[in-house]
């Protein structure tokens, strides 16, 4: 009977893929037209971190400058109604008001790497674009492993929205093992819920775009564009 149960979710998957995938046919003059009139700026230098603030961010505890640096083991806080906009290596983020994250190290004995191997949103909102293939994301209800994408979540003490915006990853409920699913995404396919609490393997749930949402296409665009590339649905 379970394996039963699991032969019609991986079914009723690869049918919500293949309708995603022709909804993004249907879609992509609208994309691209976005593209087309978007206009990226150019890739941030090496020097400088911080691409933009507005209202109150602080790095460690200190109050972003426009020189500010920010790297692995770093923690970056966002005051209420603000934003910031920043580089490490070659990830990019935004990261919206009243957030709290930490970025974790690849090495840690690498004092001069800036190649990031988790973040932690203990609370708040992210955007986040990367190719690194090997990155974990944690919020207070989910672990998510990274496997070259763009993503958007915003992290609570009790549930956790997350949208593969494009890309591949392995999403689980932090307090149950069992909940778990694996998630491939040409364009904000199919975001997800992650509970902390829940029936064992029911911690995970799709979940329904944001009916106002708190990330759009020419963000992506923006925070792709400081790293030097472009999203995949722009190309």
């Amino acid at each position: 009977m379970e394996q039963e149960h699991e032969t019609i979710n991986h079914q009723r998957r690869r049918v919500l893929q293949g309708f995603a995938a022709g909804v993004l046919t249907m879609l992509l003059p609208a994309v691209k037209a976005v593209a087309a009139v978007f206009t990226p700026p150019p890739k941030l230098p090496e020097s400088q971190s911080v691409y933009r603030v507005i209202g109150k961010a602080w790095v460690n505890g200190e109050r972003v400058q426009a020189g500010t640096r920010i790297g692995p083991n770093d923690t970056v806080k966002t005051g209420k109604d603000s934003e910031i906009v920043f580089v490490v290596g070659d990830h990019a983020m935004l990261l919206r008001g009243s957030s709290h994250l930490k970025i974790q190290a690849k090495d840690e004995n690498d004092v001069a790497s800036l190649l990031i191997g988790g973040l932690r949103l203990f609370a708040g909102k992210l955007l986040s674009v990367s190719r690194n293939k090997g990155m974990r994301i944690e919020t207070p209800t989910a672990t998510i492993g990274i496997r070259g994408t763009g993503v958007y979540l915003e992290a609570g003490p009790d549930k956790t929205y997350f949208c593969t915006c494009y890309g591949d990853v392995d999403v689980e409920a932090a307090g149950d093992g069992t909940s778990k699913q694996a998630v491939h995404s040409l364009h904000h396919d199919r975001p997800l819920h992650i509970y902390r609490d829940g029936p064992p393997g029911q911690c995970v749930h799709d979940a329904p775009r944001l009916a106002r949402p708190n990330h759009t296409d020419e963000e992506l665009l923006l925070a792709e564009a400081l790293v030097g590339r472009v999203p995949p649905f722009a190309e």
